[in-house]
């Protein structure tokens, strides 16, 4: 199996990556909204197998203080295989110099990135443009 690794958002399919995060699961996410983060990212890894898109994942950074590790999706075919721990170790690699790395995980996936050397923060807090979902989707606790 021959992998093709790019940060090259000119040869991104956006419907395509937003197929990808709706059966990795990671949500229903627009093509646009997807081209305008990506687009924004820092750092961006696209993974391609045969043509054909089989992992990405994202950071965003401020080139010093903190780098943001986000969006990481894997097609479920690829899943399991180190491929997602690939796509985080070479953000991570991206993010070398930074005071910080963070990111968050989806619920019941913590122990993956734990395995890769995140901590669990004790004073991390969010606010979500929809609260509720994301109180239902187990990413924040009731106040």
């Amino acid at each position: 199996m021959t992998q093709v690794w790019s940060d090259d958002i000119g040869q991104v399919d956006w419907d395509e990556l937003s197929a990808l995060y709706r059966v990795a699961p990671l949500g229903d996410k627009k093509s646009t909204d997807l081209q305008t983060v990506f687009t924004n990212s820092r750092f961006r890894c696209f993974v391609y197998e045969h043509g054909r898109l089989i992992g990405v994942g994202r950071a965003l950074s401020d080139g010093l203080d903190c780098s943001y590790i986000c969006d990481v999706a894997i097609l479920p075919s690829h899943q399991n295989q180190g491929l997602g721990q690939a796509i985080v170790a070479k953000l991570v690699a991206s993010s070398v110099g930074h005071k910080k790395i963070i990111l968050y995980a989806v619920p019941g996936k913590e122990g993956f990135y734990k395995k890769l050397g995140f901590r669990h923060m004790t004073t991390a807090m969010a606010i979500f443009a929809d609260q509720q979902a994301a109180l239902d989707g187990g990413y924040v606790l009731e106040n």
